[in-house]
């Protein structure tokens, strides 16, 4: 053990892939001692491993991961892990889609790449479509409820989700694959590893990828995207110091698709299609429809035309990203018991939500009547240019433009740590983490072509102007998300190495600085703009007194949060762990560009962050042929702030819930009995429970609650059950596996949807979405017998039996409603679940 901790460690945490299951350098470095033991790691059975660790987690392999499909989304791997749920909007991962992990949502679940932080710097979001292009992924590992102490995360309760490139191989190779399936499905990838290439062990590898399909569900939309990664890695002596320096590029254009209103009711005239009165469908067969062309209206000089709907439909909306980054991974033996990791990264994020706006020709009143004071500018949720945009010579019309929420972020981190070996059983460490995102949100307006798709996708590249030369935003602010946060660990084993002891401290210390440029008229956060550099009226509180003014806030959030492990093994296979975790989320931007409708020193002006207190009892058992894990866990929240996103508005609805409980069991199990066939099941239940019923709103002077005391948390599956058998004989390997995602509730009231009013309503679909089973089947056929090592065919048919069902959602509140006359407001919308897809790919190496 005492050359272990003095060196081999990080030797064969370099050399044996299923070493690293932790985020950033210092991490993976600090528990190298509890996830091998002696000299053997746990390699997993199947490609699933089950770290030995103080705290519950899932590793997927790049065994695993490389059945999945060509090209998926990594996050639709980790629907094999226990606790996880996340429905992809398309088969073949690059449309987005939605994950949940032990009921929390993505903007509670952290997500880093190589260590580095992915999610949004603003709204904490995971965008899934923008991910690392699988064959490059040597793991994937999931915390389950926990973080790790260095991490530079704002909001992870549910947990942590890190991915790791690999480091190539030591030999010259290069690998090409070749895709096609359904939908047009077609993909090319290839990666050049160049070997070591010098005395010093160096190596590198670069690669490139491009994927296109059509829309799954319609005649219209299409997925276009493009990835190059490269990395270098050059390792420093024999002891496992290393520098690696890695690149990424990532550029995504595809249309929105498949969401839907919630709704199923037949009567009245039964349409199914991407607009905010149509229904959900009710059977697979109606999935699909078709969008007629249309013809942008041509304008009339001397008569006020109208806009039309040309262009307006959801799925003529883009969804485009240009995402970058830029990774260093480093880790120095100081001395033989000191160690020093420092892993700085740079990101770059250009993407917008698509959307489209009414435009006015004319000129806004802002003197509401008069008619005196006449002005342009982004007033009501229309465009006021003060100019003709349809070229007929007037300004008396009405006109589509694209008008997108336009973000460019550049993000920059370090994680550093310092680690000291006290004695051949004991070790501590330092870290500081540095985390600086400036996150640039406009809402420029482009135009439509005559067919009513964008001219340009990026209308921030060439934004329209009004009369008078000013851009025109629907939204205009700039906000800095700063990072200073100091921690501290513990490891030690005690009782004969029995009994491993891992305790944490983190000190986060989150600045939010906010500009907005524009006036804030509700509390939801709705916005009037000017225009970029224009004056604001200086009579404006007089004009619009209910319009809060334009400035800058500044937001700091702190809290010291301990965490502490334990892991008692009785004996080499079999073990027991506790570990108890204090978590902090701070709101979001959006939440607090919200506030800015409330002076300051108002309730309502300063947003309390959510803190967690996590617990986890659980079991493990390993050996080479079996593994299993079952964890207990409970989560206790203070000032539960959720968001829900409405497609058609592109806003968000943020609500505090105040007190929630959450509990559940995670488990799985996997088992190679004989060398050719392995079987792997793994389940969760989930039970939340909301303490208090939630205000929304006065009437004649008293207050109106939801009804949610009691109830469970909207958006997540109640359980999940799930199961893979793989038999490999003879070069020729059959991969099934099988998941059932229990009901989500589609409110936080539990309650249905309805049309009409609250004194007759009629329910248009019920409480939750239903249950639902999805059957996926990977073959891969080796030409390995027949001298081609590393060449095969595999085929993927993702959704076997073409389940139908309500796809992702990210839940809300309750449905709203005008609470004066109590009629009911839209649906929630939902995405439509993934259709059949068939595909084969073809990978050949060299």
């Amino acid at each position: 053990m005492k050359q272990f901790l003095m060196g081999s460690a990080a030797v064969i945490a370099v050399a044996i892939p299923g070493a690293a299951f932790a985020q950033s350098t210092g991490s993976q470095d600090f528990e190298d001692t509890i996830v091998v033991t002696g000299a053997r790691a746990n390699d997993g059975v199947g490609g699933v491993v089950l770290p030995d660790t103080t705290k519950a987690k899932g590793v997927l392999t790049q065994e695993i991961i490389a059945k999945q499909g060509s090209g998926n989304t990594i996050l639709n791997a980790i629907n094999l892990i226990p606790g996880v749920s996340f429905q992809n909007n398309d088969p073949y991962g690059s449309a987005g889609g939605t994950l949940n992990i032990r009921g929390f949502g993505p903007d509670r679940v952290s997500l880093t790449f190589d260590g580095m932080p992915l999610n949004d710097t603003g709204n904490y979001a995971i965008y899934s479509n923008q991910q690392l292009d699988p064959e490059l992924i040597e793991e994937i590992n999931v915390n389950l409820g926990s973080t790790d102490v260095d991490s530079p995360t704002a909001a992870a309760s549910g947990g942590t989700v890190n991915y790791r490139s690999m480091n190539g191989s030591d030999d010259f190779k290069v690998t090409m694959v070749g895709a096609a399936g359904d939908y047009d499905f077609f993909r090319l990838f290839g990666l050049v590893e160049t070997g070591v290439f010098t005395p010093f062990g160096t190596k590198a590898w670069f690669s490139a990828s491009t994927t296109r399909n059509d829309n799954v569900f319609n005649n219209f939309g299409q997925i276009d995207k493009q990835q190059y990664n490269a990395k270098i890695y050059q390792p420093i002596g024999s002891n496992g110091d290393f520098v690696s320096i890695a690149g990424h590029w990532n550029a995504n254009r595809n249309n929105f698709f498949g969401s839907l209103p919630l709704r199923t009711d037949t009567d009245g005239g039964r349409v199914v299609g991407p607009n905010s009165s149509n229904r959900f469908p009710i059977t697979k067969d109606e999935r699909f429809y078709t969008l007629a062309p249309c013809t942008v209206p041509t304008g009339v000089a001397g008569v006020a035309d109208a806009a039309g709907s040309c262009g307006t439909v959801f799925d003529y909306r883009f969804n485009p990203s240009n995402t970058g980054n830029i990774r260093i991974n480093s880790r120095f033996t100081l001395a033989d018991n000191l160690i020093l990791t420092v892993d700085p990264s740079y990101q770059y994020v250009k993407a917008n939500g698509g959307g489209t706006a009414t435009a006015r020709e004319g000129f806004y009143d802002l003197d509401a009547g008069t008619g005196v004071t006449n002005v342009t500018g982004y007033f009501g949720g229309s465009p006021y240019f003060g100019r003709d945009i349809n070229g007929d010579g007037d300004i008396l019309d009405q006109v589509n433009v694209l008008a997108p929420s336009q973000t460019q972020t550049h993000r920059f981190a370090v994680i550093s740590s310092l680690r000291y070996d006290i004695s051949d059983t004991q070790r501590v460490r330092v870290a500081y983490t540095f985390d600086h995102g400036r996150h640039r949100q406009t809402g420029q307006v482009g135009l439509l072509g005559r067919t009513g798709e964008a001219l340009d996708v990026f209308p921030v590249d060439d934004p329209q102007l009004d009369v008078n030369g000013n851009v025109l935003q629907k939204r205009d602010r700039l906000s800095y998300a700063i990072l200073h946060q100091v921690s501290a660990e513990y490891l030690g084993e005690f009782m004969d190495e029995a009994l491993t002891v891992q305790a944490g401290l983190r000190a986060p210390f989150f600045k939010r600085k906010l500009d907005n440029n524009c006036m804030t008229s509700s509390a939801s956060g709705f916005v009037e703009c000017f225009g970029t550099g224009v004056a604001i009226p200086g009579n404006i509180t007089t004009l619009r007194p209910a319009w809060s003014p334009a400035g800058e806030r500044t937001y700091k959030y702190d809290k010291l949060l301990p965490s502490i492990g334990l892991n008692y093994k009785f004996t080499p296979e079999a073990s027991v762990f506790w570990n108890y975790s204090k978590g902090l989320s701070v709101p979001g931007t959006d939440s607090l560009y919200n506030a800015f409708y409330f002076a300051r020193g108002e309730e309502g002006a300063n947003p309390a962050p959510e803190t967690t207190d996590s617990f986890d009892l659980g079991a493990r058992y390993t050996t080479s042929r079996l593994q299993a894990q079952m964890s207990l866990w409970y989560t206790n929240y203070e000032d539960r702030l959720a968001s829900s996103y409405d497609p058609e508005l592109n806003a968000s609805v943020y609500r505090n819930l105040g007190k929630v409980e959450k509990y559940g069991i995670d488990g799985s199990i996997s088992y190679t009995p004989i060398e050719y066939f392995t079987l792997y099941a793994f389940g969760s239940y989930l039970k939340s429970k909301i303490k208090d019923d939630i205000a929304i709103g006065v009437v004649n002077g008293e207050t109106v609650y939801a009804p949610t005391a009691g109830k469970r948390e909207s958006g997540a599956p109640v359980y999940t059950l799930g199961a893979r058998g793989e038999v490999n004989f003879e070069g020729v390997t059959i991969g099934v596996q099988a998941k059932r995602t229990g009901k989500r509730y589609v409110y936080d009231t539990n309650l249905p949807t309805y049309r009409g009013t609250t004194a007759a309503p009629v329910e248009i679909y019920g409480r939750a979405a239903p249950a639902y089973t999805l059957v996926d089947l990977d073959a891969r056929f080796s030409l390995a017998r027949w001298g081609a090592e590393n060449t095969w065919f595999q085929l993927n048919v993702s959704n076997l039996f073409d389940k139908f069902y309500v796809g992702g959602f990210g839940g809300g509140l309750n449905q709203s409603v005008t609470l004066s006359t109590g009629a009911y407001g839209s649906p929630s919308f939902v995405q439509i679940g993934s259709p059949r897809a068939v595909s084969g790919s073809l990978h050949v190496s060299f």
